[in-house]
């Protein structure tokens, strides 16, 4: 299936759906460096449910304006147009220039197959890759995969190390392939980033008690100090949190040829109820430390950035429409963004539903066109060898009518 081939369509597609930090390598193929391919695949996790119309703002559809006229754009921030439909919020203008070097490409439109509105349950769907919710599911897809790549093409994986700076493996690396982690002997990234969710928190309510705060904690000056930094011989990058500085650290440990392969990454803060401040707020604050550790990646990479995959996706979106206290609620569909050197780029793919109000998901969401597992199938098939059967019975059980989108690699 070629990918090109749902940008922008007017009609939908059998694609179409019906209905703090861990990083982790479990295994290193050996074939790769003979073969002279080495891939890497890191999976950013955003959660609390990133608003993908702020994020990936659909100038060219007629209802956005007014819908969000609530959320002003000031004159001094312009949007990074990316094609006649869609344009980049201001506050990425990395991932604007990786899109410009065709290292990008974004998903809009996408869901998982939930269609309620619970984080706990949206998360469980998009770790597991089932299709339900269910707590006897104790597996996570990303597990299952790196358990079945010996089976994919005779492919001979050894066994290596994983690294983990959060108490607990999260659900998308829980399964039969092993883990090993790794704490942190200085504050953990989860710690930092509750911090700057506080910051955030009174930078909207209580100025004054902000400013308290900032002079109180130096959060990046502590990060700074963190010893698994300094024996890198780097200085985290500057930024409202410290998400960039724990990209760069992932990315550098996944560079060198002894280093990891597959890596996941959370990065909290994303449900905006109130004040969200797509531009200049507290959602702009959060895209712009997204967009910090995009560029963190692939500084942190080095030569391994173009064999590598950033796949970065949220459990859902929020409503189209602005609530009274100036966010957005529980919605369902977003978008997706993928970067890397690996990526055959430039270019947004969406079967785009339109913004009418007769077109809204339960009269209140994005409507979503675009099975986020097809995105991950595609992924897994092109980048490490998998055959379509293998993913739809035992990576993503269940997920035969969202057949892996192709070609979203370079040849």
């Amino acid at each position: 299936m070629n990918p090109q081939e749902h940008a922008h369509l007017p009609t939908r597609r059998n694609l179409l759906l019906g209905a703090g930090a861990l990083f982790a390598w479990p295994y290193v193929p050996k074939v790769w460096a003979a073969s002279g391919r080495d891939p890497r695949f890191l999976v950013v996790v955003l959660r609390g449910g990133l608003d993908g119309l702020s994020a990936v703002m659909p100038v060219g559809d007629p209802q956005f304006a007014a819908i969000r006229s609530d959320f002003k754009l000031s004159p001094t921030h312009t949007p990074f147009r990316l094609d006649p439909l869609f344009s980049l919020n201001p506050a990425m203008p990395n991932l604007a220039d990786l899109y410009a070097k065709r290292e990008a490409t974004l998903f809009h439109a996408v869901a998982t197959p939930y269609r309620a509105r619970s984080h706990f349950d949206a998360q469980q769907i998009l770790e597991n890759g089932m299709t339900s919710a269910s707590s006897s599911i104790d597996t996570g897809w990303l597990n299952r995969a790196l358990s079945l790549i010996p089976k994919a093409k005779g492919i001979e994986l050894r066994p290596t190390k994983a690294l983990s700076v959060s108490a607990t493996t999260p659900l998308i690396l829980r399964g039969p392939a092993q883990v090993e982690t790794w704490q942190p002997q200085t504050m953990p990234y989860a710690a930092a980033d509750t911090l700057m969710r506080l910051q955030a928190l009174y930078d909207d309510k209580d100025q004054a008690l902000a400013n308290a705060l900032r002079e109180g904690v130096q959060v990046d000056d502590f990060i700074a100090s963190d010893p698994s930094m300094a024996a890198m011989g780097k200085q985290p990058l500057k930024g409202p949190n410290s998400f960039a500085s724990a990209a760069r650290a992932a990315a550098s440990l996944m560079a060198p040829v002894t280093g990891p392969r597959i890596a996941v990454m959370n990065f909290d803060g994303w449900d905006t109820h109130s004040s969200q401040g797509p531009y200049e707020g507290r959602l702009a604050k959060n895209l712009a430390s997204l967009d910090a550790g995009m560029a963190a990646i692939k500084e942190g990479l080095g030569a391994s950035w173009a064999q590598t995959l950033v796949l970065i996706v949220t459990e859902f979106g929020r409503t189209v429409h602005v609530n009274g206290s100036s966010g957005t609620d529980h919605g369902t569909a977003t978008v997706a963004f993928l970067v890397g050197g690996a990526v055959a780029g430039g270019r947004v793919i969406a079967d785009w539903p339109s913004l009418k109000e007769s077109a809204l998901f339960e009269g209140r969401d994005l409507a979503p066109t675009m099975d986020l597992r097809a995105v991950m199938k595609g992924l897994l098939i092109d980048q490490f060898g998998f055959e379509e059967k293998v993913l739809s019975e035992k990576v993503f059980p269940g997920s035969e009518k969202a057949p892996g989108m192709r070609d979203l690699i370079r040849a």
